[in-house]
Parts: structure tokens; sequence; C-alpha cells
């Protein structure tokens, strides 16, 4: 599921264009939900659905096709063609396409499944894997469930960034 119906868009991704991104960027999709793009990726909702399939998702939600494949590139209204197979090279292209790459203030996607997540409040119940929401600030994906904060990861992700 890419966690967005078309009519929920607020925060980051609200002035951004809403991304699909097909099954050899995988990881581009996480940077990208972390960017604060609504990035759906073709992987998340099973088995690769074809090229046709694609399209006509990119179509019906109005989305801009992130690929490494020319061919299908070409055949999509919207897209991004990509050429490098490290995330920071992918990232540099999709920067010099016009898309502005650095991380949001504050996260709007989960990413793991791309769904809307929300702030938790200090007093609500966390997974032992989280830290206390009354000492950090943490968020909930409000398709998936998962919890997370601006930790260690965070940071790689900010470092890697930078040299975009």
């Amino acid at each position: 599921m890419d966690g967005s119906d078309g009519n929920e868009r607020s925060g980051a991704d609200a002035d951004r264009p809403r991304l699909l991104l097909d099954s050899m960027l995988g990881k581009l999709a996480t940077y990208l939900r972390m960017c604060g793009y609504d990035a759906a990726y073709v992987l998340d909702d099973g088995p690769d659905p074809g090229d046709d399939a694609i399209l006509g998702r990119v179509r019906c939600e109005e989305r801009t096709l992130l690929t490494r494949d020319e061919s299908l590139a070409a055949r999509a209204r919207r897209s991004v063609l990509l050429t490098r197979r490290d995330v920071t090279g992918q990232l540099r292209e999709f920067e010099a396409a016009g898309y502005p790459v650095g991380l949001a203030e504050t996260p709007a996607r989960c990413g793991s499944c791309n769904g809307p997540v929300e702030r938790v409040a200090g007093t609500d119940a966390v997974p032992a894997y989280a830290p206390d929401p009354g000492d950090e600030a943490l968020w909930r994906c409000r398709d998936c469930g998962q919890v997370f904060w601006k930790g260690s990861h965070w940071d790689d992700v900010a470092t890697r960034l930078e040299d975009v």
C-alpha cells in the first residue's frame, strides 16, 4: 500500500509531486520519504506488477515515475530517468532534474510503507524499542503503526544528503 488515498496531502509533501519508484529504486524510495516526498514504491504492494500496470498507476494516481528503465520512462507522461545504481548518485540525478533533496524538518511519511505519520503524544504507549515519548519527539505511521524518531539513522541520512 502506498499510504495515500490521493486526497491526504499535508506538511512537506503537500507542495511536492507525488512519485512512483520502480522496482530498481527501493532504497531511494526510503530516502525520498525522509525528504518529505509521497514516494510510493511498486514492490510495497507485492511482486513487480509489470510496465503497463506501473504506467496505469502513474496515470491514475497522478504521480511522476522514477525509473532506471529508459523505455519505461519514455512511455510515461511524467518521468525522471535515473542512470546511477548508487543511492547518492540517484539523489544527485533527482536533484539535477529540478527536485529539492533535503531532510524534512518534520517527518511526513513513513520510511517503510510511505504512510502519513503523526506525532506521538508524550503520554502515548510506544513499543519497547522506542525511546520515551516524553524525552524524545516520536512519530507513528498511521498505516503500519511503526514508531520512529530522529536518531542515528536520521543523522546518517543527513550526512549522505550533504554529499549530494
